[in-house]
């Protein structure tokens, strides 16, 4: 053999984000392929990007790989100056607290935490932590990575038990692993990191919460130390203002400052009580889709909130969800509160015969789901146990796929332009975790980007997001402060069908599959009930506000003329402030209340038979017909619920 195909052999080709390609030696790394593209590139590197995972800059490509270059000018960068932030925060620690363990610390959307055990700590420490990690930073440690055998890393973990249970997996799959080094201390961590601790910007820290070790209740509870890092002093400054601004907004305040809901010890965790004034806003959102879905095509149907676990074994919940699911024994039988509502409805259309005239058959539920969900997780209305679905099945043809679709998205832009809702949408392809042939997969995932396409909608793809089932579109949006939620989705289905035998009789009388679509148009009523009260701090506008109107008489004098006014209102939600304290007051209260409109009603108003009246924002209008304004409100709260123009500044 010649030198040339020997060297020819040991070459691989990585793909860079352009499509070209890249040959390099077998055993190079991110680094080595960065300097191979130029010097530049080389020495800036920090990290690199294999297949879409963040990885160091020390790992070795592999042939085929798509690779991205980290540098401190790419959207990562921050993530992985957190991750290096996260190594100085421990780092602290065990400089401040002897027989600390260290658990887990990596970083998140907003910064990132640690968790440690046998560390007792308060908020009022993290002042002198957060002096700690100013001087690890200005030391600008390098940070080293060193790659060890998996002996020797049982022998430096000796005294980590929380790192030693860490290291029996990667022991598994790996014949070393890499500790990362900052001046006398170190860290078993796969990376990335920056190259100093100097690198690190602006750090403050947080918040101190608990959490169980890997998120079981079953294992120790740990604290864990929250806190963020950004690259400068004003963009740390800018996200605490954010956080104040969230802080002010928070639903489980406003909620129990408006009487909204109430979550109890006594009823039990995850599982939210709706007050009166709650309801009513949840019953508007509710007669809102139910409007939608009327004008749609949809049938509402019912299913309860637990099944025998038969049908969740056919669906393929079991195997796929069961340890999210409430799972009990009655008797001889094994049962399932719902996690979810379709199997349910696939079972309502398997009891019929069906031809290809009857389709598309839209079901549509307001349906109760169970999702067992870990105690340290749950927070307010935004992670519970039992929340309720919007929820809609089509049964459809094939042919029926685009029209359907087109169909569902134009509810749900209906629904956020009616929020006054900006949204982004992605398309969710196949998780690791999923049923079905990669046939099957590849046809549904063809047939949405095809929807998309179609309608020139700019959206991403978001690699191993999809359902257990099936691809799907979704739709994020942000609320009034810029944070981003998930909300309505559209997936396509065509492994249940399968797995519960539908069919319906075609054209050629004979039996055909039909695609099965799930949908919803809020997501889930609570998660979409938060970003609400958070998204108008609690001021709802005139059609979902608890109470729309309340009359204030400014005397007890006045007080007959308030009710015969409130009688006037009797088709909104008006109450009169019948006591006995002065106007003022009443005035204030009402406006802490986030009551819309005030009526103020005293001698003048009743002589003359017509209302002054106040608005939220403290504007007053006297000798103000009540036929005007009636028909003032009915104008608002009509345009309000159809039209996204309402959000006042």
């Amino acid at each position: 053999m010649s030198e040339s195909e020997s060297d020819s052999q040991e070459q691989i080709a990585v793909v860079l984000p352009d499509g070209s390609e890249l040959a390099v030696d077998a055993d190079a790394t991110v680094e080595d392929c960065a300097y191979e593209i130029g010097p530049g590139l080389g020495r800036d590197t920090v990290a690199g990007k294999l297949d879409g995972e963040l990885v160091a800059k020390e790992q070795p490509v592999y042939d085929g790989a798509k690779l991205e270059i980290v540098t401190d000018q790419s959207d990562e960068y921050l993530e992985v100056m957190r991750h290096s932030a996260a190594h100085c925060l421990a780092q602290a620690v065990e400089r401040h607290y002897d027989d600390v363990d260290l658990a887990i610390g990596p970083p998140t959307d907003e910064g990132f935490y640690y968790d440690f055990d046998n560390l007792d700590v308060d908020e009022e420490d993290l002042a002198a932590l957060e002096d700690e990690i100013e001087e690890i930073i200005a030391a600008d440690y390098e940070i080293e990575r060193e790659e060890v055998s998996i002996e020797e890393a049982e022998e430096r973990l000796a005294d980590e038990p929380y790192k030693l249970e860490l290291l029996e997996e990667f022991a598994d799959e790996n014949e070393t692993v890499s500790f990362y080094k900052q001046g006398e201390w170190e860290d078993l961590c796969a990376g990335p990191h920056v190259d100093s601790t100097g690198d690190i910007g602006a750090v403050e820290l947080l918040e101190i919460a608990g959490a169980y070790w890997r998120g079981d209740e079953e294992n120790p509870m740990q604290t864990r130390i929250y806190g963020t890092a950004f690259e400068d002093e004003s963009d740390l400054e800018a996200f605490l203002e954010r956080k104040r601004e969230a802080e002010q907004r928070d639903h489980r305040r406003i909620g129990n400052e408006m009487n909204l809901f109430s979550i109890q010890d006594v009823t039990g965790p995850g599982l939210p009580l709706y007050h009166p004034p709650g309801k009513t806003i949840l019953k508007e959102l509710e007669d809102f889709v139910e409007d939608l879905n009327q004008d749609a095509g949809y049938d509402y149907v019912e299913t309860p909130h637990v099944f025998k676990t038969d049908l969740w074994h056919r669906s393929g919940h079991y195997e796929n969800y069961q340890d999210d699911m409430f799972i009990f024994d009655v008797g001889d039988d094994e049962f399932g509160l719902k996690p979810m509502n379709c199997p349910g409805h696939a079972a309502i259309f398997q009891d019929q015969s069906w031809s290809y005239r009857d389709l598309p058959i839209r079901y549509a539920e307001n349906g109760k789901v169970y999702r067992k969900e870990q105690r340290g997780e749950l927070s307010g209305l935004s992670r519970v146990w039992a929340f309720t679905i919007d929820d809609g099945h089509l049964f459809i043809r094939p042919d029926q796929i685009q029209s359907e679709v087109e169909q569902i998205m134009d509810m749900i832009t209906d629904v956020l332009d009616t929020f006054d809702l900006e949204y982004e949408m992605a398309l969710a392809t196949r998780p690791e975790k999923s049923v079905g042939s990669d046939e099957i997969w590849e046809r549904a995932e063809a047939q949405l980007e095809s929807v998309l396409e179609a309608r020139d909608h700019d959206y991403e793809i978001e690699e191993g997001d999809g359902a257990f089932y099936g691809p799907k579109i979704d739709f994020a949006f942000e609320d009034a402060i810029g944070r981003s939620w998930d909300g309505p989705t559209v997936q396509l289905d065509f492994n249940m069908p399968e797995r519960f035998d539908l069919s319906y009789v075609g054209e050629d009388n004979e039996e055909h599959r039909p695609v099965m679509i799930h949908r919803a148009l809020y997501g889930s009523y609570e998660r979409f009930f938060m970003m609400l009260i958070e998204h108008y701090e609690g001021r709802f506008p005139l059609w979902l506000a608890p109470e729309q109107l309340r009359v204030l008489p400014i005397s007890d004098d006045n007080l007959a003329y308030a009710r015969e006014i409130a009688a006037e209102f009797d088709d909104f939600r008006v109450e009169v402030d019948d006591r006995d304290s002065t106007l003022e007051r009443k005035i204030r209260a009402a406006h802490d209340d986030r009551v819309p409109y005030q009526i103020i009603v005293g001698d003048n108003e009743e002589d003359a038979g017509n209302i002054s009246v106040r608005d939220r924002f403290e504007d007053q209008e006297y000798d103000v017909s009540i036929e005007d304004f009636k028909e003032h409100l009915e104008t608002e709260r009509d345009e309000q619920r159809t039209q996204p123009d309402f959000l006042q500044d």
